[in-house]
């Protein structure tokens, strides 16, 4: 039995958590997914066979699938719970290039790729799928890509010399409540770059991440209206962007070390 559950979901993206049950050494019928994927395992193993050739996936080797691939699976050694990164044509060639299919299916998860891995279910639970998540699936994915490319691909170009009006311009448009600037990727297509390349120009640049950046300014803006004597926090985190009231406060607290609430008294002494 196969059980998946979403961990986040955009619309050049989804994650899930995938439970598989079964206990079976006999392959499974081919099926052909149309998404690029990359699968890493939890707990547990299992075998997959694509393009004829079979792989032992554990927790030490991930797998890339590609849209129309046929694959199938066994499970000999029982259930298994992996994470499911499914990622839409368009990003992925961002990335990767026009490339068809990885060159290499499996993937090994050294230490480096294991972090990644769990850093991007922490940002999950952040609730920031539009900043945070985004951010740390790129990581992952650019690792992943560089590892099993044939050739190169977009990741491997050089830096153009244009990162910092780059970083303005997306300052601009953060500053200025662009409503492109709501996603990661949205604000990327705007100023007409690569997500990956707007991802590390803000460190290069500013020495923060642009996620770190953007909380930046609605943090900012979150005080200017505490200060104010804001009273609806729910109506203050609607109006900010963030997922809810629960969201805000998680934030603020981990910036500032202060619930929104407790911000409005320090704000506030004489009310």
């Amino acid at each position: 039995m196969l059980t998946a559950i979403p961990v986040a979901s955009h619309p050049d993206f989804s994650v899930s958590a995938v439970t598989c049950r079964s206990d079976h050494a006999r392959w499974s019928a081919p099926e052909v997914r149309t998404d690029y994927r990359v699968v890493l395992v939890r707990r547990g193993r299992f075998h997959r066979k694509a393009a004829g050739a079979p792989a032992h996936i554990d927790t030490t080797l991930a797998y890339l699938g590609a849209p129309g691939e046929e694959e199938s699976f066994a499970h000999p050694a029982g259930g298994d719970v992996c994470t499911s990164i499914s990622v839409t044509p368009k990003l992925w060639r961002s990335l990767a290039g026009d490339t068809p299919a990885p060159a290499v299916q499996a993937l090994y998860v050294d230490p480096g790729l294991d972090l990644a891995h769990r850093r991007l279910l922490a940002a999950a639970s952040s609730g920031d799928v539009d900043y945070a998540l985004s951010e740390e699936l790129l990581a992952l994915l650019t690792t992943a890509i560089r590892r099993t490319a044939s050739g190169p691909t977009p990741l491997h170009s050089t830096p153009s010399g244009r990162d910092r009006p780059l970083v303005a311009a997306a300052r601009e448009a953060i500053v200025e409540a662009h409503p492109a600037s709501d996603t990661l990727l949205s604000l990327a297509k705007l100023l007409g770059a690569s997500p990956y390349r707007l991802s590390r120009a803000f460190p290069r640049e500013l020495g923060v991440t642009v996620t770190h950046y953007r909380q930046r300014v609605r943090i900012g803006r979150a005080l200017d209206r505490l200060e104010g004597g804001e009273n609806s926090l729910s109506t203050l985190a609607a109006d900010l962007g963030y997922a809810d009231q629960a969201h805000l406060t998680r934030t603020m607290r981990q910036y500032l070390g202060h619930t929104p609430t407790a911000l409005r008294r320090l704000l506030n002494p004489a009310h």
